[in-house]
C-alpha cells in the first residue's frame, strides 16, 4: 500500500526530521498515513528490548498514528505516553487538506526511570531482567513537561512548513489508481448486467458497508465503497455536481456507522465537519473518490485499530495529572476535559482500565504521599492534609483511616510501622 509520501515529499520529511533531532537533542520520526516508520528505523528502540520480556504485543504502530490523529484534531500538536510511559509529540504533515504523515518527536521521559520501571513490573508482571530494564530506560532522555510542550510547537510549525511544500502533482499514489480500476470495473459490470433506466441505487450495499464500518473491516467496507461509487457514478454519468452530492450524503453515513461502532462522537463529528468543508476543494470525480476512501479508513481505524490506544492514551495522561497535581483541587470533570473525554464515559474506561474508580485512585494516591509527609513530626496534621489536597481535615482524616487501617495521628506515633497497612499506589 502506498503511503501518500511520495519519494520528494519523503526526502524533505526525513531531512527536517534529522535537522529538528540535532537542533534539540531529543529523537524525531517519520510514519506514514498507516503507521508504519519511514525514518529512522530505531523509534521504539527501548519497546523492541523489552518485547522479549512481555507476553503480549506492544502496538507502537497504532499508539503514533493515534498520536498524529489527535495533533490533527487539535491544532498539529499533541503529546502523549506510549504503551511503557515514554512520552512523544506528534504533528500531522497535511497534504491537499488530508494527513499523509506524522512527525514524532521523542522519546522522553517525563518522571524519573525508577518510577517507569515501577510502572512497567505492575502493568506487565515483569520480574526478569529488571537491570538491564533500568540501565536502557536511563539511556532516554529526561525531560521536564514545560520543555516537552515546547518541543511539541517547534515541531508543529516545522510539520506547517513540511505540509505547505506538499505538490498534489506528485500525490496520484498506486492506491488511487487501484481504486478508480475497481470503480471502472464495477461500472463495466453494471452495463453487462442491466441498462441504465433499469438501475437503481444501491441502498442494500450501502446498509452492509455501514455494518462493516461499525465492525472495523477495512477491506470489506473498501470494496463495498468502491461498488457504491461505482454506481453512482454510472447514474450520475460522472456529473461532478451529482456525485458530489452523494459524497456528502455518505461522509455523513459513514461517520454514523463509525460512532455505532464505538468510535468517540466527538472525535468522529469533529473530523466529519472538517471533512465536509474539505469536499468544495475537489474539482475531479476520482479525487473525490479517492478522499472519501481515506475519509473510511480514518472511521474505520477509530472503530477499531485504534480503540484501545485511545484509552490507555487518556489513562496515562489522566495518571500523570494526577501525579502532578495531587495536592490542587481535582475533580473527575476536569480530568475527563484534560484526556478529551466525556466524563461518563472517562469515569467507565478508567475504571475497566485499573480496576478502580477513579476517586478511589485519587484518594489512594494522595494518601500514600500523606504516609510520607507524616514521617516529618514538624509539620501539623491540618498542613498535612492541605499538601495533599484536602481542604477538611476531618474528611482527610477520615479517607486516611479507611485505606491506611489508622488516623493519621497513630500512623505518625508508629513511625509509620502499622501491621496490616494496605499496599501503596503510585
Amino acid at each position: 500500500m502506498n503511503s501518500g509520501i511520495n519519494e520528494l515529499n519523503r526526502e524533505q520529511a526525513r531531512r527536517l526530521a534529522e535537522v529538528y533531532a540535532k537542533a534539540t537533542g531529543c529523537g524525531c520520526s517519520v510514519i506514514d498515513n498507516t503507521g508504519d516508520t519511514l525514518y529512522p528505523g530505531d523509534i521504539c528502540r527501548f519497546c523492541s528490548a523489552l518485547q522479549p520480556l512481555l507476553e503480549e504485543r506492544l502496538n507502537c504502530r497504532q499508539v503514533h498514528l493515534w498520536g498524529g490523529y489527535q495533533a490533527e484534531r487539535f491544532g498539529g500538536k499533541y503529546i502523549y505516553f506510549c504503551p511503557v510511559s515514554l512520552v512523544h509529540w506528534a504533528s500531522p504533515i497535511i497534504i491537499d487538506g488530508i494527513m499523509q504523515g506524522v512527525l514524532v518527536g521523542g522519546p522522553v521521559l517525563m518522571i524519573e526511570p525508577e518510577e517507569v520501571l515501577d510502572e512497567l513490573t505492575r502493568k506487565y508482571g515483569i520480574t526478569q531482567g529488571l537491570d538491564s530494564i533500568l540501565a536502557e530506560l536511563r539511556m532516554v532522555k529526561q525531560v521536564s513537561p514545560d520543555r516537552v510542550t515546547a518541543l511539541s510547537e517547534l515541531l508543529a510549525v516545522s510539520a506547517e512548513h513540511l505540509s505547505f511544500q506538499g505538490d498534489s502533482r506528485f500525490l496520484v499514489s498506486t492506491e488511487a489508481l487501484e481504486q478508480q480500476s475497481k470503480i471502472s470495473e464495477y461500472i463495466q459490470y453494471i452495463k453487462d448486467m442491466e441498462d441504465e433506466e433499469s438501475h437503481s441505487y444501491p441502498f442494500d450495499k450501502e446498509r452492509e458497508l455501514l455494518r462493516l464500518i461499525a465492525q472495523g473491516d477495512k477491506k470489506g467496507s473498501q470494496r463495498l465503497l468502491n461498488e457504491i461509487l461505482g454506481s453512482v457514478f454510472f447514474s450520475a454519468g460522472r456529473n461532478f455536481e451529482v456525485v458530489k452530492s452523494r459524497v456528502l450524503e455518505l461522509v455523513v453515513l459513514l461517520s454514523r456507522a463509525a460512532v455505532e461502532g464505538g468510535a468517540e462522537v466527538e472525535q468522529v463529528f469533529g473530523l466529519n465537519l472538517k471533512y465536509l468543508r474539505q469536499i468544495h476543494n475537489f474539482s475531479s470525480v476520482d479525487d473525490l473518490a479517492a478522499w472519501l476512501s481515506r475519509i473510511m479508513l480514518r472511521f474505520t481505524d477509530f472503530v477499531f485499530d485504534l480503540r484501545e490506544v485511545k484509552h490507555a492514551d487518556a489513562i496515562y495522561r489522566a495518571v500523570q495529572y494526577v501525579h502532578q497535581n495531587f495536592a490542587e483541587k481535582i475533580t473527575l470533570d476536569a480530568v475527563a476535559r484534560e484526556v478529551y473525554l466525556s466524563p461518563a464515559y472517562f469515569s467507565k474506561v478508567f475504571k475497566d482500565e485499573l480496576k478502580v474508580s477513579f476517586n478511589n485512585y485519587l484518594n489512594r494516591y494522595r494518601i500514600d504521599k500523606a504516609r510520607d509527609i507524616l514521617r516529618n513530626t514538624s509539620i501539623a496534621l491540618v498542613d498535612v492534609a492541605a499538601m495533599v489536597g484536602y481542604e477538611d481535615q476531618s474528611y482527610f482524616s477520615k479517607v486516611f483511616k479507611k485505606i491506611a487501617g489508622v488516623t493519621p495521628g497513630r500512623y505518625r506515633e508508629s513511625r509509620g510501622r502499622v501491621a496490616g497497612e494496605t499496599q501503596e499506589i503510585h
